[in-house]
């Protein structure tokens, strides 16, 4: 049985103008029989347009610890699905696999553990003419093993955020709303 029990980790990793191949996983890892495995069992139920499946390295690679992909927006189209269950399945699985190579993940845990990593597709990546697939690869593959490591490591601590509370902003705050 593992000590993680239940730990929660989000990172956004983009390239300068390549907005469509930004990465923002919001990812969970905890205990098999603890309240991430409870949920990682259930999301086996499919939702529409919010597939899950299971980040695989290839076919008959499932990675370890096993971990549940489920897209944060509804994905309509072929394409969409295509790059989710392709270029992020690989990055995400990828990653998670050198998590455990490189000792953040423990390896003598990685069955009695599970992943779910909510992952961002966006919608107007298929409509790009030159999506550069390498860079949704590259950013997600970071963004993943970031968003690990911060969930494992507890970051950000209460203390940082505590301290930056009036100085860091969401970016998507706008001044003319008042003070933070």
């Amino acid at each position: 049985m593992s000590k993680i029990i239940f730990k929660a980790g989000e990172a956004t990793v983009f390239s300068p103008g390549k907005d469509v191949t930004a990465a923002m996983p919001e990812i969970l890892i905890g205990a098999v029989d603890g309240p991430v495995g409870a949920a990682f069992a259930n999301m086996m139920a499919q939702s529409k347009g919010h597939t899950a499946m299971f980040a695989v390295r290839d076919i008959n690679q499932l990675v370890r610890p096993a971990c549940m992909m489920v897209p944060k927006v509804t994905l309509k189209d072929s394409a969409n699905i295509e790059l989710f269950g392709g270029v992020v399945q690989a990055a995400t699985a990828d990653a998670i696999l050198d998590c455990v190579i490189e000792g953040i993940i423990p390896k003598d845990q990685v069955n009695d553990l599970c992943i779910i990593s909510l992952v961002w597709i966006d919608p107007g990546c298929v409509k790009e003419a030159n999506l550069d697939k390498a860079d949704m690869y590259k950013n997600n593959y970071e963004a993943t093993k970031l968003a690990i490591k911060r969930a494992l490591n507890d970051e950000p601590s209460i203390d940082e955020l505590i301290k930056n509370r009036k100085t860091i902003k969401h970016c998507m705050w706008d001044e003319s709303w008042g003070e933070i």
